[in-house]
């Protein structure tokens, strides 16, 4: 049986934590930086851990990471 393909897209998107914890970036925070205000921008820069409602597609994207 042939072994199964990582989505590259979202390899290079998500990591896998040390605990199997997935983290993303957040949304909104690449573009139109000027409207928004220090505060939002500065949660904006952190990164997130993925909700565990989502977990179930990100295992069908990257079946060797989770």
């Amino acid at each position: 049986m042939p072994k199964m393909k990582t989505n590259r897209g979202a390899a290079k998107r998500m990591k896998r934590t040390k605990n199997g914890g997935i983290k993303c970036s957040r949304a909104y925070g690449k573009k139109s930086m000027t409207g928004k205000p220090a505060k939002r921008k500065r949660h904006l820069r952190k990164p997130k851990m993925m909700e565990a409602v989502d977990l179930g597609h990100v295992r069908v994207l990257m079946p060797y990471s989770c």
